[in-house]
């Protein structure tokens, strides 16, 4: 069973359990560290506290909308730049796609350069971003475990068995969540539990 977080002595502990969001922020309250973020934030903010390296808690910064035009050497701090649907068309026209989406890395490097202050950031610099010639940021998708957790499930045809498939997995995904076992769906984990979930129909 995962331990309390007051007996975890190290990261690497740490980092074999599942946390939910809610219990990282919370975690990350007590311990007097910032708590605002994205799951893969939140654990960077503990590791660094295991490290000795203590982040405080952060104020938000307030962006105010600028009115003007984009260009490519648009400093997105100073222009007070958010990804508005009213920007889609500018960007659509700079990489040549029609009905431009603004992309998930692009959303992770906009919060960083907020995070650092980073004023030289450019609108230039975030269509790098889009384009995949620059890494200034990625998207962290390890807080989509569970949604990953039951696609597999469902994806076995093993899972075709049990007429709740939601409930089933989540059986399943329990049995890893709350231990150092790795979080994801295999046919060797079901079988170990075949019985268990049978029991749950009868």
């Amino acid at each position: 069973m995962r331990p309390k977080f007051k007996e975890i002595n190290s990261f690497e502990e740490f980092n074999k359990y599942y946390w939910y969001k809610k219990e990282l922020q919370q975690i990350c309250k007590k311990l007097g560290i910032e708590y605002i973020g994205n799951k893969a934030e939140l654990n960077n903010y503990i590791k660094e506290y295991f490290n000795g390296n203590i982040i405080k808690h952060q104020k938000k910064i307030n962006v105010k909308k600028i009115n003007g035009n984009l260009t490519l050497d648009t400093k997105l701090l100073e222009f007070g730049f958010a990804m508005r649907n009213e920007y889609r068309d500018f960007f659509g026209e700079q990489v040549g796609v029609n009905n431009f989406k603004y992309t998930a890395d692009m959303a992770a490097t906009l919060k960083k350069v907020r995070q650092i202050k980073d004023k030289n950031f450019t609108v230039k610099d975030l269509i790098d971003v889009y384009l995949r010639k620059s890494t200034y940021a990625k998207y962290d998708n390890s807080s989509c475990q569970w949604n990953k957790f039951y696609q597999d499930f469902c994806e076995d045809n093993e899972s075709n068995n049990f007429p709740n498939k939601m409930k089933s997995a989540s059986i399943l995904w329990k049995k890893v969540r709350d231990s150092d076992l790795e979080k994801v769906y295999s046919r060797k984990l079901y079988e170990k539990y075949k019985i268990e979930l049978e029991l749950e129909y009868k």
